[in-house]
């Protein structure tokens, strides 16, 4: 690899206009490749060296936070050009005996092979872990790393030396809650990254509430318990963070979140908030005035609740272009027998839902989905879609006919943002009980990777293999006067007759952390015509002419 730097029901009307345009988009559009090319995955979890093993601290006792899993990060904390591995863990619970605590483990990728690093790194936190995302709050040029716990959480200041430092509490942000997803976001766009916190319910194993079904004993939806306000912190750019929830908003409303997603869905140069929440609407929070307001407006948005008015169990969230309309589209995962929604930007500030339409909502029913996120694994131009997928109870046969514990996690190949295909991969389709999902170029060979965590198990990594038969183009950003990581950050190239769009984003899917690096696939382009950078701060770059197969370095200038 080359681094180049340079400083089932009834379609409506709607989705009628939808399927045409899409084929009026395909008709006219010169292709990128002539049709979607299949892509396989390879297992080396084992040939990586890592040994990591999720703990859930469950005794029997049903405790209502065992199941919710865990979160997986990929990202470069020692800016050496590859991806090292951060993974999440639980702990004990009450009815364990005393053991060595469980602890979250970071694996630094030294060339191919991950080897743990935790202890001289002093990352591994022994509290109830959930989720985690990344971000230089700093501006140091390192990127730092947010836990979310049941209890408090823990802000990693990346010392740029190999190891971390827990700031958490001097820096205001450790809070004491069952936190989830996070995102660092820059609202205000003052070139320091921003802290969204999503909070879950209240619970205490002391009142850990009982439920059954058929007589069987269960775990409680989230139902039975009270939810809890997110929280949103607010850079001081000194080091500390202030919550200012009650101000924008975010602290008036108890969701019940787990999924937290960032990004401008409406076309109008700041950062929006996604929140996928379990059994309540979900928020959209929309930015207002660059930061000095949100305003929530998800029912209105249409993407509160479902089709039929319902509110799902929501679990993990991500936004991507799935259509290459230059809109980002929401995908959000839900529990089995409900299917998986696909909002599609209508560009006028509502969204369409069209999980069935493009063929992904009756492949979702039997499964319990969890991390999602759109990626385009064949390099062909468009966003694939891959879901995993895993029961809550390891009970769940004794209970319903068609349910099983483990699931097979789910790949769906995108044909031309007009219908998505199962692609049946052995490996992504092994049963496991998944949770968290991280993507990223692991091996740097140009197609990109997956990484999934498990429920009480082992993760999985599984290797893109011929994904790279098509040209692609990564881009690495790196801020001056916006953040440093660049995250808010818009990217558009024009290539082979298709306009392709990302954004730079901090946590997202279900409580994990992708590449920061963008990643694009161009088919059998030999170059890419323009390239725009859109940066939050408000300056623009454009390219011309840009090489392929390169990870393409643009400080902002």
């Amino acid at each position: 690899m080359r681094y180049k730097k340079l400083t089932i029901p009834t379609i409506g009307f709607t989705v009628l206009l939808f399927i045409l345009h899409a084929v009026l988009k395909s008709a006219f559009a010169q292709p990128v490749s002539s049709q979607n090319q299949g892509v396989r995955f390879t297992d080396i979890t084992t040939e990586l060296g890592i040994e990591f093993r999720h703990v859930n601290g469950e005794s029997g006792k049903k405790y209502f936070i065992e199941p919710i899993g865990s979160g997986v990060a990929l990202f470069d904390f020692d800016n050496d050009a590859d991806l090292d591995l951060y993974f999440v863990n639980g702990s004990d619970l009450p009815g364990i005996s005393p053991s060595i605590p469980p602890t979250n483990r970071l694996y630094r990728n030294d060339g191919g092979t991950f080897i743990d690093i935790t202890d001289t790194a002093s990352v591994g936190d022994t509290g109830y872990g959930l989720g985690c995302c990344v971000g230089d709050y700093n501006n140091d040029g390192f990127t730092d790393l947010y836990v979310t716990n049941y209890g408090p959480n823990v802000l990693y200041l990346n010392n740029g030396d190999g190891t971390f430092t827990d700031v958490a509490a001097t820096a205001g942000v450790d809070g004491n809650q069952f936190s989830s997803g996070c995102a660092f976001v820059d609202v205000d766009a003052d070139g320091y990254l921003d802290l969204y916190v999503v909070n879950y319910v209240q619970f205490d194993p002391e009142t850990n509430p009982e439920c059954t079904r058929q007589g069987i004993l269960t775990y409680c939806t989230p139902e039975a318990l009270p939810g809890v306000a997110d929280v949103f912190y607010r850079n001081n750019g000194d080091g500390t963070f202030t919550d200012v929830s009650e101000k924008l908003g975010v602290g008036r409303a108890n969701g019940k979140g787990l999924g937290v997603v960032c990004g401008d869905v409406d076309n109008d140069g700041d950062v929006d908030v996604f929140v996928a929440n379990d059994t309540t609407p979900n928020f959209l929070y929309r930015n207002e005035r660059n930061g000095v307001a949100m305003t929530e407006d998800a029912l209105f948005a249409g993407v509160a609740l479902s089709e039929e008015g319902r509110a799902y169990s929501g679990m993990g969230a991500n936004l991507g272009d799935f259509d290459n309309d230059g809109y980002l589209d929401i995908v959000i995962t839900n529990f089995q027998d409900q299917t998986n929604s696909l909002y599609h930007n209508a560009q006028s500030g509502f969204f369409t839902e069209m999980s069935f339409a493009t063929g992904i909502g009756e492949r979702s029913l039997p499964y319990l989905a969890w991390g999602a996120d759109f990626i385009d694994f064949n390099n062909d131009g468009w966003l694939d879609l891959f879901v995993a997928n895993g029961h809550l109870d390891d009970n769940i046969a004794e209970i319903d006919p068609i349910g099983t514990y483990a699931q097979p996690n789910q790949l769906f190949l995108n044909d031309r943002g007009i219908r998505f295909s199962e692609n049946p991969d052995a490996a992504i389709a092994q049963q496991k009980v998944s949770r968290g999902t991280a993507f990223g170029d692991i091996d740097n060979d140009g197609d990109i990777d997956i990484v999934v965590s498990n429920l009480k198990d082992t993760p999985t990594v599984l290797r893109n293999d011929g994904g790279n038969a098509s040209q692609w183009l990564a881009v690495k950003l790196i801020g001056t006067h916006c953040n440093r990581d660049a995250i808010g950050t818009r990217v558009t190239i024009v290539s082979g007759g298709l306009t392709q769009m990302r954004e730079v984003k901090s946590g997202s899917g279900y409580l994990s952390q992708n590449d920061l690096r963008l990643h694009f696939g161009l088919g059998a382009a030999v170059s890419v015509d323009t390239l725009t950078v859109r940066w939050l701060c408000g300056k623009v770059q454009t390219l011309q002419d840009v090489e392929t197969n390169q990870v393409l370095v643009i400080s902002e200038n």
